[in-house]
């Protein structure tokens, strides 16, 4: 490791979340000098109020489902309400070992963490806590956090962050938006015991995903009776005693709810970086503006992750930006960067939703209608079908050219966060429609259901 006054390092990184966590382990790696201002939680949004709690709440609502579906085929179980307080210290223990995880690596790295804020100076970083650092490189890892609507009342909802610090199912929820966020909550509440209705700005839900997918998932959502309001616009919340009513714009007329979450997307944070200062361009939404190589306008400074606009806002992508950054500039790999093309993601709702690559729309706008082949399969999954549940699964292949080349995986139905990350794999590859015919498939599955598609 380069010699260094506990001031002068290779690498500064600004934020301690998953994206800037994974950039100082890889420069460490390399034998860099890092030192990495953290001044909250290790592992950022995802393992504090993201992807990893989240996660445990919607394994814990599968299980509520499996038990109410165990006791409908002859077990003798009983279901009943969610202790949210004995699940919770699970939760918690399972991110606080996480955390003491990330202590010990930083540790065994030699990456000097810092729990303090930065602000961008020429040729370093300044740091609330009076010292000023030094580098040639510095990485921007701030991610960002929930955005709320500017409409009266809205102190009177919570955020996705604010969900997780309830204790028990609110009896009826009132979610804002028709992105990941809202369809993940309203499954994993309404399957908690809670009566949720979702207002939705829009014509559907999940506008990025391939529109056949989530208007069964709409479907699935319905039969699990969460209320869906599309071409809604909330305008307004209101006191109703204890209560909280939400005013929109047409004639939806709706109870009071117990709690209102906003899931109306997230702004990056980037307020108070110096970005300014040093003359790092930022775009009209305040996202930091970086090339294919995670580079700014300014030499020396990077960003990566959800403080960016460049691909998808997920940790997985964060992580990965940062690690071949790390390689380029001290790894000795001048060529490394990510590719985003064909980035796989999953969303968590009730069953789950999952794609890679493009949609049938995208697909024809680039390639062509005469160009283009959709196969798609519509069936119940096996358990569903012995319970008698009336959830379906729906999976489509989006094919181009004569040879058939796979260029789109759309799958939502139970299993489907699984079995995507194989077939991710294969679009990356560029397999063909007879490739995939040409493997022999697993049975009885869901999976099956792909190679069998014509």
């Amino acid at each position: 490791m380069a010699e260094h006054d506990n001031t002068q390092y290779d690498l500064i990184v600004i934020g301690g979340g998953s994206g800037g966590l994974a950039g100082a382990f890889r420069a460490a790696e390399h034998g860099a000098s890092v030192a990495i201002l953290a001044p909250d939680e290790l592992g950022g949004t995802c393992v504090n109020v993201g992807c990893v709690p989240k996660k445990a709440m919607w394994l814990a609502a599968e299980l509520s489902r499996y038990v109410e579906m165990a006791a409908d085929m002859g077990f003798a179980v009983s279901g009943g309400p969610l202790d949210w307080n004995t699940f919770i210290a699970h939760r918690q223990r399972y991110i606080e070992n996480i955390h003491a995880r990330y202590r010990e690596r930083l540790e065994g790295a030699g990456v000097m963490r810092i729990p303090a804020r930065g602000t961008l100076v020429p040729g370093g970083v300044h740091c609330d806590n009076g010292l000023d650092l030094k580098a040639p490189h510095v990485l921007i890892a701030t991610g960002g956090h929930p955005m709320h609507p500017d409409i009266p009342g809205a102190e009177l909802a919570i955020d996705s962050d604010g969900f997780f610090d309830l204790r028990a199912a609110p009896a009826r929820v009132a979610l804002i938006g028709g992105g990941y966020i809202a369809v993940e909550l309203a499954g994993l509440l309404q399957a908690l015991g809670s009566q949720v209705e979702v207002f939705v700005r829009g014509p559907c839900l999940l506008e990025s995903f391939d529109r056949g997918l989530t208007l069964q998932l709409a479907e699935n959502l319905h039969e699990l009776g969460i209320g869906l309001h599309f071409n809604t616009e909330v305008t307004a919340l209101e006191r109703a005693g204890a209560r909280v009513g939400v005013v929109t714009n047409t004639d939806v007329s709706s109870e009071p709810f117990d709690c209102v979450i906003f899931a109306t997307g997230r702004v990056p944070n980037t307020h108070d970086l110096g970005l300014e200062d040093v003359g790092v361009r930022r775009d009209a939404d305040g996202y930091v503006q970086v090339d294919a190589w995670q580079d700014t306008n300014v030499a020396g400074i990077h960003a990566i992750g959800d403080v960016t606009d460049l691909g998808p806002e997920l940790t997985p992508v964060a992580i990965a930006a940062a690690r071949r950054l790390m390689d380029r500039l001290f790894g000795g790999q001048p060529k490394a960067k990510l590719d985003y093309e064909n980035i796989p993601r999953v969303l968590f709702s009730h069953p789950p939703l999952g794609s890679v690559g493009l949609s049938e729309k995208e697909a024809r706008a680039k390639y062509g209608d005469d160009a283009v082949q959709l196969l798609s399969t519509a069936f119940r999954p096996m358990l569903y079908a012995l319970g008698d549940a009336p959830l379906r699964s729906l999976f489509r292949l989006v094919c181009v050219g004569e040879e058939q080349r796979v260029v789109g995986v759309h799958l939502m139905g139970e299993g489907a966060d699984e079995i995507l990350q194989g077939f991710a794999v294969a679009v990356k590859l560029g397999a063909t429609l007879a490739d995939l015919h040409d493997t022999v498939a697993i049975h009885p599955t869901s999976a099956e259901e792909v190679v069998l598609l014509r």
